[in-house]
């Protein structure tokens, strides 16, 4: 066979290039032939598994750059997923146990040790008990091999493969430019309607379930752009394309009109002092008092009803303006339903404080504890929406161990990366580290009004960070030993 490839003059890749286009070619002929769409991509499922088996790197940089283009897609029997992403992600599941299992005895260890991955373990650990206590153990059952292949692939294959440079780079290149190029589609597709508020949910499809979702991804990629940029020397091809790309995300965030996005995007500039200044004690510790405080604030004399809308000015609103003067005024429909929902959650965690109801079962139980005076036009929740804050949700759904378990695991994180950020001497991974505490800035600060960590546009990321940091961590107590 060589002998005939050099008579022709052929190289080995380009005779697999010519058969890889001829069964594309012949694959979306077929598709479309016989209305079938599911034949279009399978060469992409052939390219696939060759580079599982040549190089598994390119196929999970592969997944980042699928993750701005990935749409929600719903299956047979009720079931859903997120399309390239999640089959992506069970094919890297499945590469990364045949890994493990091949390497184990020289796996690293300290990876295996570190704390954060110790708490991370116990989160995991508590879902899964709460999941042999479940009200429904099916839903839950559901939701926990989800969360497995998210912790496997986005922290443990993330922890793999990003410890350098050179994979920090490709890492915010590959989000970037299909991030760009989501926001540039919805951009001229929101044009259409003027830019108008009420059209921003219909622009954002298919690739964002909504304006949130669109502004979240933004929001907490921005500040890996910014970092990125400041590698680059001035005068650079690459700066002038972050540049361009850093634009269009704020466009992007400014056009989504996302009031969590905007606030949270704010406070993690901000926060960018508290690690400078090394506070980040003392705001941990204010941090819990202040959510304390305001839990109890509500609780005690049942405070929160006399926050009760008036249910013929609570509406939704088409003008953005109206919709932040509303806000102030406590007469927008998105805020009070989460009233609605929070007080019903609170109460679900009074009935089963200890294991909560099962992981993913809020929504098959949440109306039978909910308060009428509350109520408001879109309580009927057709779309079968969450509860709108991950943390309520936890003790909700995993009870108040739940809760706690996670709060230990974000607290150690921000704890951690002040230490990291200042023993870190090199200039570029220090604005790694920088980048990551602001997006988890604002992830955390998303998860007060959102419950968006089992969605790959969010929650992706949350464990990527603890991957990146864990690895720095690691690799500053290896240099710190040999300089000993």
């Amino acid at each position: 066979m060589d002998k005939l490839l050099a008579r022709w003059n052929i190289q080995a890749q380009d005779v697999f290039m010519y058969i890889f286009a001829a069964l594309t070619l012949a694959s979306i002929f077929t598709a479309i032939r016989y209305h079938i769409n599911i034949i279009a991509i399978f060469p992409f499922g052939i390219l696939v598994a060759y580079l599982c088996v040549v190089d598994f790197r390119k196929v999970f940089f592969l997944l980042l750059f699928s993750l701005p283009f990935s749409m929600e897609t719903d299956l047979p029997g009720g079931f859903s997923t997120d399309l390239p992403s999640e089959p992506l992600v069970l094919i890297l599941l499945g590469v990364f146990i045949l890994y493990f299992i091949k390497n184990f005895a020289s796996f690293k260890r300290n990876f295996l040790f570190h704390p954060l991955t110790g708490l991370l373990f116990f989160h995991f650990l508590w879902t899964t008990i709460c999941v042999l206590t479940s009200s429904d153990s099916f839903v839950s059952f559901k939701f926990l091999l989800a969360k497995f292949w998210y912790i496997v692939v986005y922290f443990f294959m993330a922890g793999l493969l990003l410890k350098d440079k050179k994979s920090f780079c490709n890492l915010i290149w590959c989000v970037s430019i299909s991030l760009s190029i989501t926001v540039i589609f919805v951009i001229i597709r929101h044009a259409g309607h003027s830019f108008s508020f009420d059209s921003i949910n219909l622009s954002v499809g298919p690739f964002y379930r909504n304006h949130v979702s669109y502004a979240a991804i933004m929001a907490l990629f921005a500040p890996f752009i910014w970092y990125l940029k400041g590698y680059y020397p001035k005068g650079s091809t690459q700066r002038k394309i972050l540049w361009s790309i850093l634009i269009i995300v704020l466009l992007g965030i400014i056009l989504a009109y996302t009031r969590a996005a905007y606030l949270a995007l704010i406070v993690a500039i901000g926060a960018f002092w508290i690690i400078k200044f090394r506070m980040m004690r003392l705001i941990l510790v204010g941090a819990f008092m202040a959510g304390i405080f305001f839990t109890s604030s509500l609780l005690i004399d049942n405070k929160y009803t006399d926050y009760a809308p008036n249910f013929e000015k609570t509406i939704a609103h088409k003008d953005f303006d109206d919709l932040v003067s509303a806000t102030t005024k406590g007469e927008d429909v998105s805020v009070m339903e989460r009233f609605y929902r929070w007080i019903a959650g609170i109460y679900m965690i009074k009935e089963q404080p200890v294991f909560g109801f099962g992981p993913g079962n809020f929504y098959g139980f949440y109306k039978g504890y909910t308060i009428n005076s509350f109520k408001t036009y879109v309580s009927d929740n057709p779309e079968k929406s969450g509860i709108h804050s991950y943390y309520l949700m936890l003790g909700v759904e995993q009870g108040i161990p739940g809760i706690i378990f996670f709060i230990l695991l974000l607290f150690y994180f921000f704890y951690r990366i002040e230490i990291v950020y200042h023993r870190e001497k090199d200039p570029f991974t220090a604005g790694i580290v920088m980048a990551i505490f602001m997006c988890m800035i604002v992830i955390s600060l998303l998860l007060l009004i959102n419950d968006m960590i089992e969605t790959d546009k969010v929650g992706s990321f949350f464990f990527i960070c603890l991957a990146i940091l864990v690895n720095i961590d690691i690799q500053q107590k290896r240099e710190n030993y040999k300089s000993h």
